[in-house]
């Protein structure tokens, strides 16, 4: 278990559509240009959090909403396949939806744009993880968020391409020139190939894909099963993918958002 006490805890409230007024627990900390980070399932995992505590000591003001689970506690298979049956269920995620993006996102761009008046700069990044990879695609449609990253998106479960975005969020999409960042491993069966293919077809040179060979005999010994990039999958050592997977998600924050 984690405690996080080296976060603040506090409660955010925004309407969500169909819904109404939803309050969830925000863990903040650290100072300058702010980072939504967005845990996977099955919710704020000590890797999730240590990966929180990277970004803020790489210079970010972060905060880290409690979607779901209960912060802080272990990973474990059951945990995680409880927590996303009740994803399954909730009415703020539309988990089979492709052409619309889940409910929540409403809460996560009120979220967003909080986070950016409050800690200032030049707009704030976005990182979403597994369930809630592709809700820092919907982000995008804002324009203060300048440093959206995808890692491991898994959402729609079908069509194996679908980016669980509405056609009109898309249009907005594509008409900005925010850059993305894709993180995924090649045999992940919860994030194809062909989502990343979609979103090279959709935002050409804007996205930048970061994908890390997890096929059989592959040199870095990465299981087929590998699924978290950033977290539980990380192996913080260098020279190996996933630690430049990574630094590079770092660096992107630091272009995007302190010109550096």
């Amino acid at each position: 278990m984690d405690a996080l006490t080296d976060f603040d805890r506090r409660d955010f409230t925004a309407e969500v559509p169909g819904v109404g007024a939803v309050t969830r627990a925000v863990y903040a900390a650290g100072s300058g240009p702010g980072v939504l980070v967005v845990h996977e399932v099955p919710g704020i995992t000590p890797p999730v959090a240590d990966f929180g505590r990277r970004v803020r000591d790489a210079g970010f003001t972060v905060w880290m909403p409690s979607l779901f689970g209960t912060p802080g506690r272990d990973f474990s298979g059951s945990y995680s396949v409880g927590q996303i049956g009740r994803a399954c269920i909730a009415r703020e995620f539309a988990v089979l939806a492709d052409h619309r993006s889940s409910p929540i996102t409403a809460w996560l761009r009120a979220a967003a744009r909080a986070l950016h008046q409050a800690a200032g700069g030049p707009g704030v990044g976005a990182v979403g993880m597994c369930l809630t990879g592709n809700f820092a695609l919907a982000l995008m449609v804002d324009p203060w968020v300048r440093a959206p990253v995808l890692s491991q998106p898994s959402l729609p479960f079908w069509p194996r391409d679908g980016l669980h975005l509405s056609d009109a969020d898309l249009d907005t999409v594509k008409a900005g020139d925010t850059p993305l960042l894709g993180l995924r491993f090649t045999h992940d069966v919860m994030c194809p190939g062909a989502r990343f293919a979609r979103l090279r077809r959709e935002l050409g040179e804007r996205f930048e894909a970061i994908e890390i060979d997890s096929g059989p005999g592959n040199a870095d010994g990465i299981p087929i099963t590998a699924h978290s990039v950033l977290t539980l999958d990380l192996v913080d050592r260098e020279g190996h993918p996933t630690k430049a997977a990574l630094d590079r998600t770092l660096g992107f924050f630091r272009e995007r958002l302190r010109g550096a």
